[in-house]
């Protein structure tokens, strides 16, 4: 009995897209912290020397050296590859039109006309703004076999990617909200 429960459960993270290790808050705490990390960003990418949304040159920084730079929930998801709780990030439902980038790095990552509505709980995206903003890898965890996506500049994680998107590319890069910074298109802030 044991093992068909667990087989059950197996299967239904599975199939939920997720499985990995969750950031264990509740959803109050996530809100608070998202908004705390909103209120840190402009700080935090002050204090952060490798944060440009220009450069593109590959990253080569110990993580003994990003735990020094990045707010704690920054680090836990981006260079500890865990994972915010499904329907609390910031971009989750998140509209608008701009640029989304890695919040570890600064580097471009998906346009706002690549969102599309999964009912998955994470911001998806159906293709990246450039080919080599993301760079993949073989997930092997939790007996599942997956492509986790990092970010091309930092090799932070950032979520994973799935065959379950919509047209033209069919692909879903499932994200955590918790590593992405959004920058809204200059035309939206002018009235």
């Amino acid at each position: 009995m044991k093992i068909s429960l667990l087989y059950i459960v197996l299967i239904a993270l599975f199939l939920s897209g997720c499985g990995e290790r969750t950031l264990t808050k509740n959803k109050e705490d996530n809100f608070k912290e998202a908004k705390t990390i909103n209120q840190m960003n402009d700080t935090q990418k002050v204090n952060n020397p490798y944060y440009s949304n220009t450069d593109t040159g590959k990253l080569i920084v110990t993580d003994a050296e990003w735990k020094k730079i990045l707010p704690d929930s920054i680090y836990r998801v981006g260079r500890g590859k865990e994972t915010e709780t499904a329907f609390t990030g910031k971009y989750w439902n998140t509209t608008g039109h701009g640029t989304y980038y890695c919040a570890v790095c600064g580097n471009a990552l998906f346009r706002s006309d690549e969102k599309f509505g999964s009912t998955c709980g994470w911001p998806s995206f159906f293709e990246t703004i450039r080919k080599n903003s993301v760079i993949y890898k073989e997930d092997t965890t939790f007996n599942m076999v997956r492509t986790e996506v990092l970010c091309g500049r930092c090799d932070s994680h950032l979520g994973h990617l799935f065959d379950d998107g919509p047209p033209p590319t069919g692909k879903r890069y499932c994200m955590n909200s918790i590593v992405l910074d959004f920058i809204p298109d200059e035309s939206n802030n002018k009235k």
